[in-house]
């Protein structure tokens, strides 16, 4: 596949676990680039969490959750391989909840 990972697409990349130093295996959705640097939303198989859902349906191995409340920056060199990319509809999702919230920040 390529070397060249766009907003939407789902990726297979190390992250850390925010409340351990243990290093993983884990998809995560491409926010954005900047320098070779990525900034991703984590995805997590526990349907049970808060976020946008992912289905196999989609692309996902198994039914999913875009966790917009764990987001971070990864290398390049971090991104084993890009596994499918979201759709036009499911990118404004995205999109969407991102903005809200962020809205905070305006007052």
């Amino acid at each position: 596949m390529s070397d060249i990972f766009k907003p939407g697409d789902i990726v297979l990349t190390r992250i850390q676990f925010a409340d351990s130093f243990k290093i993983k295996k884990r998809p995560a959705i491409v926010l954005f680039e900047e320098f070779n640097n990525f900034v991703v939303a984590g995805i997590t198989s526990n349907t049970e969490m808060e976020g946008i859902d992912l289905t196999k349906k989609e692309g996902a191995i198994k039914d999913s959750v875009i966790k917009l409340n764990y987001i971070f920056t990864v290398s390049r060199n971090m991104i084993y391989k890009n596994l499918f990319h979201l759709s036009r509809e499911k990118k404004k999702k995205v999109f969407n909840e991102l903005v809200k919230k962020l809205n905070v920040l305006k007052d």
